[in-house]
């Protein structure tokens, strides 16, 4: 453990880890506290400048259909009720008009509008405050009903004209209850008109040729300062296609021969004069407060010291937290994988074991250790025994040849073929044991060739039955073989004999006279099963797992040279592992065994 450095500490890292995510969680909810915050914040501001706004043109309204405020009172209390907003309206030197609070109350240091309908226009475009007259304000402009019902005769009449040349048109009635015909996007203009353009509908009324005649009156003083003339007949017509308002504006024909600065001047003078005409029916200017004062000011969120100290405490606590559970977990953490360090690091001729205290990844990578341990421990006890046995399978044969030379050497025995036939056969033992340990060596170093090529089941299983004919009828024991079908193997036979010999090697060593071996082939799908079973003495259950391990006897009592050499089951493993498949064993003792293998099927070969 020493030599890790600090930083790498599975510990170090961990908490570093959460330390740095309990900073982000709460820089994260702050930013999202304050944003979500200040976006409310504009929202509510922004909800609350509509109303505003509407506030403002209700009163406009009001005072563009009223000359005084006498009765605005019963419009600002429901207006507050409304919106929630406190209403004051007052003079321009600050008397009260009218005011939703209670008697008494504080006005806001500012107003927040300045209520001239003459001046500025709050009907044309909603939310807006536009220079120009309030198209609401209406005077002695306002038609009679029977002035109205004529213009709406001749509006319509016009609308029917107009669709017939593909104009979809909407008649819309201004506040002085004139009609005019607009268009969903906007106005039409006169260039449009074409031969429905009559001249009767753009003929100002009675009511509004007695409100031109006074209003070209007024302005003919200011024309005639100004240098210019006015025409005799100075408004002929008024506008029926609203020229882009939903109130029309008073068309004119200034019959005036001079542009520029004096058709300006000309303008100005009529606009006053307007003004002059209209003002006895409308509400004097007056101020309005709303709220607290100047609602247009951009929303700020500010924290004050106590909520920032109750957040940068929330954040402490947070942290101590992180860092706590992260310690502890840390800690729970690493314990194990000490312990792991501690015992990897121990001789290898001990094989540690370390506890298993949790069933997560930890606890699992220790029982995978203890296993590992299990098994390099087993894999030395077997390496042991190996090289004792393969010692023990040596020594014998290697000490009566060499007794017999040494004898024979000192010529107290005499070179006969008896004792030569024995030496041969001690060494053939020896070859053998060298052989077996070979093909196990190849086995295991993966160098094991073989040569594949198609082999009949049934064609394998006699030669095998061939070869051990003499041996078996010998021995008493009678040997047959069994094929269901024609399966097929794409193996080594040389190997696959040399397996299955091993096998009846063993089951003729096991059966007594009389009894029988029987070698077996049929497919199974994607494999064909080999088989070899007896009628011998069996082996024990306790002994069954044992049977493919190197060098071991059922019966401990057994010669190298009746019991065999112990490695015979154990090259059948390894040569039928080589061919991918595997090797089974199943016995009843005082029955018989059967000793099984898998084998990967192949196709039949074509004939010719």
């Amino acid at each position: 453990m020493n030599r890790i450095p600090l930083r790498k500490r599975l510990l170090v890292r961990l908490l570093f880890a959460s330390v740095l995510i309990a900073v982000c969680s709460v820089a994260a909810t702050a930013w999202l506290a304050v944003a979500t915050t200040t976006r409310a914040l504009r929202e509510e501001q922004g909800q609350a400048l509509a109303d505003d706004m509407d506030i403002l043109a209700e009163l406009s309204g009001y005072a563009a259909g009223h000359p005084d405020w006498t009765g605005v009172r019963a419009t600002v209390r429901a207006l507050s009720a409304k919106t929630g907003r406190r209403i004051a309206l007052t003079t321009a030197d600050r008397t009260p008009l009218a005011d939703s609070a209670a008697e008494g109350a504080s006005l806001p240091p500012r107003a927040a509008a300045t209520i001239d309908p003459l001046r500025t226009d709050t009907y044309t475009e909603r939310g807006a405050q536009l220079s120009g007259l309030d198209p609401r304000v209406v005077g002695p402009y306002r038609l009679t009903e029977a002035e109205r019902t004529e213009l709406d005769s001749l509006a319509r009449a016009r609308q029917k004209c107009l669709a017939r040349d593909g104009y979809e048109l909407t008649v819309v009635r201004t506040p002085s209850g004139r009609p005019v015909l607009t268009e969903d996007d906007g106005t039409l203009g006169s260039e449009y008109l074409g031969d429905c353009a009559d001249g009767r509908l753009g003929t100002p009324a009675p009511s509004e040729e007695k409100a031109l005649a006074e209003l070209q009156e007024r302005a003919r003083g200011c024309l005639v300062r100004a240098g210019l003339e006015a025409h005799p007949r100075l408004f002929s017509t008024v506008d029926v296609t609203g020229s882009g308002k939903l109130v029309p504006q008073i068309a004119s024909k200034l019959t005036l021969a001079a542009a520029g600065t004096p058709q300006r001047a000309a303008v100005a003078c009529i606009e006053d004069a307007r003004r002059a005409q209209l003002d006895p029916y409308v509400a004097p200017v007056a101020e309005l407060f709303l709220g607290g004062g100047d609602s247009g000011a951009a929303p700020r969120w500010n924290m004050s010291p106590a909520n920032k100290a109750k957040v940068a405490g929330t954040a402490g606590v947070v942290l101590a937290l992180t860092v706590a559970v992260s310690a502890v977990v840390a800690t729970r953490l690493v314990r194990p994988l000490r312990a792991l360090t501690e015992a990897a690091q121990q001789p290898p001729d001990r094989h540690v074991r370390v506890p298993v205290t949790t069933r997560d990844e930890t606890g699992i990578l220790a029982e995978a250790f203890n296993d590992l341990a299990e098994r390099r421990e087993r894999l030395e006890t077997q390496r042991k025994a190996l090289v004792s046995d393969v010692a023990h399978e040596l020594r014998s044969p290697l000490t009566n040849i060499r007794g017999w030379l040494e004898v024979t050497r000192d010529g107290l025995v005499e070179p006969d073929p008896a004792l030569l036939g024995a030496l041969h056969e001690e060494a053939l033992v020896l070859q053998r044991v060298i052989d077996d340990l070979r093909d196990l060596a190849a086995a295991d170093a993966g160098t094991l060739r073989l040569h594949r090529e198609p082999v009949p089941a049934d064609d394998l299983l006699a030669q095998v039955a061939a070869a051990h004919r003499v041996a078996a009828d010998t021995a008493g024991v009678a040997l047959r073989t069994r094929t269901d079908g024609t399966p097929w193997l794409d193996a080594d036979p040389l190997r696959l004999r040399q397996a299955l010999g091993n096998l009846v090697t063993n089951a003729v060593r096991h059966t007594p006279p009389g009894g029988t071996v029987t070698l077996g082939a049929r497919s199974d799908g994607a494999e064909v099963v080999l088989t070899v079973a007896d009628t011998g003495t069996g082996i024990a259950a306790e002994d069954l797992p044992h049977v493919f391990d190197r060098f071991w006897r059922a019966e401990k009592s057994r010669s190298r040279r009746t019991g065999g050499s112990g490695l015979g089951l154990p090259i059948v493993r390894q040569l039928t592992a080589a061919h991918g498949g595997t090797a089974e064993a199943a016995s009843t003792p005082g029955t018989g065994s059967v000793f099984t293998l898998r084998l990967p099927a192949a196709a039949a070969p074509a004939e010719d």
